[in-house]
């Protein structure tokens, strides 16, 4: 399955990107064969292969929540750049 260079071109121009022509004919190539090689798998029988989002078991890893004293606000605030009562004083933006 052979990529054009107006699809890399196409593509290029959703994600913003500015591509020389040989930059186009070099992802053309390494495109398509990610392609080729992506469409192998129709070629499996995966009737009896389970939908799954991750090939490996996973296990959450999170802590349960505890209640703990949080900061302070002078330790909050100790290395903001500005401060205005007890909020973070920010610069405007234009």
């Amino acid at each position: 399955m052979a990529i054009s260079p107006e699809e890399v071109r196409h593509v290029a121009r959703l994600a913003r990107l500015t591509l020389t022509d040989d930059e186009v004919a070099r992802f053309g190539e390494q495109l398509s064969a990610i392609l080729e090689a992506v469409s192998k798998v129709s070629e499996l029988d995966l009737s009896d292969v389970p939908p799954t989002s991750h090939p490996l078991e996973l296990v959450n890893a999170c802590a349960p929540d505890e209640p703990r004293p949080s900061l302070s606000l002078d330790e909050v605030f100790a290395n903001a750049p500005a401060r205005e009562g007890d909020l973070f004083k920010v610069p405007p933006t234009s």
